[in-house]
């Protein structure tokens, strides 16, 4: 079995429903595994596996951050205890009443407000590792918000406090949360990475 000619599923919505195309599980052949002697103590069993992730109500959230927005959500439910709390990372429903949150467009208060609560600097990250090392996480505090977000710093050295503004995927986004970063405020634009700018 080879790659030759193996096209990789593909998802599409027609009449709000999702249709599949393609192979979505594809078999390469297995190769063996030898000890230093060359003698066979097992084989490989390689698999090419494409996953679907359906976002649902946390869409918009993704979608916005594609065209350089952090759209975060609000409790207006005035009979709930969290009436008008902000929550970042994006909720669809409240916490403590489970009604339907607003959606609230953060960005200029993500722009002006954010700082560093606390950091984490590691080689790994899970499973594959698409963050440049070492890792930079920082859980960043908004003005006015309830919760406190996780994201990488890609670039300058993380500071308990230090002033941070976001930075966006917006040139071939990734459509996840890579699409979204933190820098220390002041931080040139030709100091960016690849693909990423403060606003789209």
């Amino acid at each position: 079995m080879s790659n030759e000619g193996y096209e990789p599923g593909k998802v599409k919505v027609k009449n709000n429903a999702y249709k599949f195309e393609g192979a979505f599980h594809h078999i390469e052949r297995n190769q063996p595994i030898l000890n230093e002697k060359g003698d066979l103590v097992g084989v490989t069993n390689p698999r090419n596996m494409t996953y679907v992730h359906t976002y649902g109500g946390e869409a918009v959230f993704f979608e916005n951050l594609s065209k350089g927005k952090i759209i975060a959500s609000r409790c207006d439910n005035k009979d709930c205890t969290a009436f008008g709390s902000i929550f970042m990372p994006f909720r669809i429903h409240c916490p403590d009443c489970l009604s339907r949150n607003t959606h609230v467009d953060i960005t200029d208060i993500a722009k002006t407000t954010s700082r560093v609560h606390t950091f984490m600097i590691t080689e790994r990250t899970g499973a594959f590792n698409t963050l440049p090392k070492p890792i930079k996480f920082v859980n960043v505090e908004f003005e006015g918000v309830v919760t406190i977000l996780m994201g990488p710093m890609l670039f300058g050295r993380p500071e308990i406090g230090m002033k941070v503004v976001p930075i966006f995927r917006t040139k071939d986004p990734t459509y996840t949360i890579l699409d979204l970063g933190w820098v220390p405020k002041g931080t040139k634009e030709s100091d960016l990475p690849e693909f990423y700018t403060f606003d789209a």
